[in-house]
Formats: C-alpha cells, sequence, structure tokens
C-alpha cells in the first residue's frame, strides 16, 4: 500500500469548510474537491460517518496537512492504530484526483442509520456540535 505524502485528507463533515471543526484544518492547504466512488454517507446525529458501500459516491474536500494536524484528526475521530477494533473510525487510503489521500471510515453498524446523498450539510452552520469527519 502507498500512503500519502505528503500526508493528504479527504473530508466530508464537520471538517469541511463551514463546518463546526474546519478550525483543526486552518493551517492546512485546501487541495480541492473530488468525489469518491463506492463510499456511503450515514446520518450519525450531529455528525456524518462513511463506509464502503457498492454504487455510492460522496463529495470530499482534500487538504494538505502537517503530522500534527493529522494526529489531531485521529483524536477527533477517534482513531486509535493500535486498537482498529476500538476506533470509531478506521484512517484508510482511498485514491483521489490528487493522488492517495487519508479518509475516516465510520467504524460500526449503520443499519438503523439514515443514509445521505451525495454531501452532508450541516444543519445551522457552524452551530452542531462538533464531532468527527
Amino acid at each position: 500500500m502507498v500512503f500519502p505524502s505528503p500526508e493528504t485528507v479527504a473530508v466530508y463533515g464537520t471538517l469541511r469548510r463551514g463546518g463546526s471543526n474546519h478550525h483543526l484544518l486552518a493551517n492546512s492547504h485546501f487541495q480541492g474537491t473530488d468525489t469518491i466512488p463506492d463510499l456511503a454517507l450515514y446520518h450519525l446525529g450531529s455528525y456524518p460517518g462513511a463506509i464502503r458501500e457498492k454504487g455510492a459516491e460522496t463529495e470530499v474536500e482534500v487538504y494538505r496537512v502537517s503530522p500534527a494536524t493529522l494526529k489531531m484528526l485521529d483524536t477527533l475521530e477517534d482513531f486509535h492504530p493500535s486498537r482498529p477494533r476500538q476506533s470509531l473510525y478506521l484512517r484508510r487510503c482511498v485514491q483521489t484526483r490528487f493522488g492517495q489521500t487519508w479518509l475516516y471510515l465510520y467504524n460500526r453498524p449503520v443499519q438503523a442509520r439514515q443514509r445521505l446523498g451525495l454531501r452532508w450539510e450541516q444543519a445551522g452552520g457552524s452551530s452542531m456540535a462538533a464531532r468527527p469527519t
């Protein structure tokens, strides 16, 4: 597997521009947007979760981030590399038009959750409770 270098991350929820957690990317460089195939968004309350799902697609924003920012994002997403089964999200590589990019995948069942469309819109702008992606 090829890992992103320099580090890039694709975001689809509260980390997007206008989202309640976008401030965590304040020192990161916006690369642009892309659409990831076979990736579905689910409504988890005040934040979304994405899982691999054939035929779905999700719009993401891609950012070049520092190692320190990536570590902050791992904390936000409750990602623990040494304990993936306990992680709320898993950080995985996906192909974007900007190359290999990190993306956080939801690590819980979604059967009882509402499936969303191409993108997640945060209700009320940045006033929603802070939480992942």
